[in-house]
C-alpha cells in the first residue's frame, strides 16, 4: 500500500505544480524550460509507474460490496469517458462545450472505478485521483493561461467525429482486449 500512496503522492504532486504559479516559475527559473518539462515529464512517469505498481501489489481490503448494478453503470460511463479523452486532442465542438474534456474523462473515469471497486486500494487511487480532477478543474478558472491551458475554439464538427468513432473504437479495445492484458480484470461476463 505504501508504494500505491507514494506514487499517487508523485504523479500527483508533479501534477498540481501548474496550480501554484511561483513554485512552477521558481522551478523554470531554476532548471530552465526544457529542464522543467524534463524533470515533470519524468516523476510524472516515474509516479505513475509507482502508482501502478503499488496497486497491483497492494492488499485486498474490502471496505464495501458494489451491488451489480454500479458495474453496469461503470461501463456505461466509461464511454464519454473515453469519447473525452480523444476531444481533449481533437479541437471540436465537444471540447469547446466541455472545455477541458482531460478532466472530465479523468472525473469521469475516478467515479465509474469508485462505484464498481469496494476496496481500500481502488478507493485510495481513483478518490485522489477525482479529487485532483475536481480541484486542477476549479483551479483552471483562477490561472492565467499557460501554454499549457489552451482556450477552446470552437473547433470543427469533423474532430467532434473523429472524437467519437475513435473514442467508441478505443473503449471497445480497451475493455475486450486491453483491460484484461493490462489490469488483469475482466469486466465482460464471459
Amino acid at each position: 500500500m505504501a508504494l500505491l500512496i507514494i506514487g499517487i503522492v508523485v504523479f500527483l504532486g508533479v501534477h498540481l505544480l501548474p496550480t501554484f504559479t511561483h513554485a512552477r516559475e521558481a522551478l523554470i527559473e531554476k532548471l530552465g524550460e526544457n529542464g522543467y518539462k524534463a524533470f515533470f515529464s519524468v516523476a510524472s512517469i516515474l509516479g505513475f509507474v509507482l502508482l501502478i505498481y503499488g496497486y497491483a501489489r497492494a492488499p485486498f481490503v474490502p471496505i464495501w460490496t458494489p451491488p451489480i448494478w454500479t458495474r453496469h453503470l461503470s461501463l456505461l460511463l466509461m464511454l464519454p469517458a473515453f469519447i473525452f479523452l480523444v476531444a481533449a486532442y481533437a479541437p471540436g465542438r465537444i471540447k469547446a462545450a466541455v472545455k477541458h474534456p482531460m478532466l472530465a474523462a479523468i472525473k469521469i473515469w475516478a467515479l465509474a472505478h469508485l462505484l464498481a471497486n469496494g476496496d481500500l486500494a481502488g478507493i485510495i487511487l481513483f478518490g485522489s485521483l477525482l479529487a485532483y480532477a475536481v480541484y486542477d478543474r476549479i483551479a483552471l478558472k483562477h490561472r492565467q493561461p499557460t501554454e499549457l491551458i489552451e482556450t477552446p475554439g470552437p473547433g470543427t464538427p469533423r474532430n467532434d467525429v473523429i472524437a467519437v468513432v475513435v473514442g467508441i473504437l478505443f473503449y471497445a479495445v480497451f475493455l475486450i482486449w486491453l483491460h484484461p492484458l493490462l489490469i488483469g480484470k475482466t469486466v465482460l461476463p464471459m
